[in-house]
């Protein structure tokens, strides 16, 4: 996990795949911290790509590096609810008190339940784990 939640940090941007319906759909992201051990991501929950992480918690992530790999997160995810979570959620991306704080009623924590990472370039073998 800690690997896939570096690699995703130093690539500032990572893109989340969800499903709407039979249509894939696809956005930006940047915040992303760990907690208890598990790879954490934030969203809004007004937001149609929360809706969809409801209905289908199966999601994918890409991103490259600067190094010219790039990494595949599998897996689903589920809301967490709590507090403290939500807390380290805004110690560990400063940027998002701007938009959210803990009691608002839309900021929203999800982990990963179960997930697979890839990471991949034209030079190396791909490098698979779980998160």
């Amino acid at each position: 996990m800690k690997k896939a939640l570096e690699f995703l940090q130093e690539s500032g941007t990572f893109y989340l795949a969800t499903n709407e319906g039979d249509q894939p759909r696809v956005r930006p992201f940047g915040a992303v911290f760990e907690y208890e051990g598990k790879l954490y991501i934030v969203t809004n929950n007004t937001k149609k790509c929360f809706k969809q992480m409801l209905q289908n918690p199966k999601v994918e992530i890409s991103s490259t590096n600067k190094k010219g790999q790039w990494i595949r997160i599998t897996g689903e995810v589920a809301t967490d609810d709590r507090r403290e979570v939500k807390e380290a959620a805004l110690d560990a991306a400063p940027v998002l008190r701007s938009m959210y704080s803990v009691d608002d009623g839309i900021f929203t924590v999800l982990y990963f339940t179960e997930g697979t990472a890839t990471i991949s370039s034209f030079t190396a073998e791909p490098e698979t784990f779980s998160i």
